[in-house]
């Protein structure tokens, strides 16, 4: 089973990189394969997905904050685990 840790969104001009962080078995698909590609874009559309609907939802707060003229400021969102979204449909 493959399990999502860790997505980072980074913007780039006109692109945008996402780092998607995960934990596979051993037995998964090799890094230059087409299968990979699917997994990893399975995984990164899940995690957007499960993050924007905490997002609309209201469950962030504010934990985090730096910077004077340019901010960063880091958000703490409430995402519900996988399997509390199927109880929820249900």
């Amino acid at each position: 089973m493959t399990q999502l840790h860790r997505l980072v969104l980074e913007y780039r001009g006109e692109e945008v990189v996402v780092r998607v962080l995960y934990r596979s078995g051993l037995d998964g698909p090799n890094p230059s394969t087409k299968a990979r590609a699917r997994e990893v874009t399975a995984l990164a559309r899940s995690g957007l997905t499960r993050a924007l609907e905490a997002l609309d939802a209201g469950d962030v707060a504010i934990c985090g904050t730096s910077g004077f003229s340019q901010r960063e400021d880091l958000l703490s969102v409430a995402v519900p685990r996988p399997d509390e979204l199927r109880e929820a449909a249900s």
